[in-house]
């Protein structure tokens, strides 16, 4: 699965994309969101506050509770405001 990171959230965990393998218990955008916290210091603080990061699965926004289902690409991104 490739994950992309935005903004602020790319710069709490250190790189722009990664590719992953998540185990099979991970079945929900906020599962992803607390395994991926586990995988180090920059991931935990990205994803301190799940709250605050939404999500798009290949490329349609989606929300915490989400499936995964088949998804090749999940986005990560802080909240957009337009003005």
């Amino acid at each position: 699965m490739r994950v992309l990171y935005f903004a602020w959230v790319r710069d709490r965990v250190g790189t722009g994309e990664e590719t992953v393998e998540p185990p099979q218990d991970v079945a929900t955008v906020a599962d992803l969101m607390a395994w991926l916290a586990g995988r180090g210091p920059g991931h935990a603080a990205a994803f301190a506050d799940p709250g605050r990061v939404r999500c798009a699965l290949d490329q349609d926004y989606a929300t915490a509770d989400a499936p995964l289902g088949t998804a090749r690409e999940v986005a990560f991104f802080p909240p957009v405001t337009g003005g």
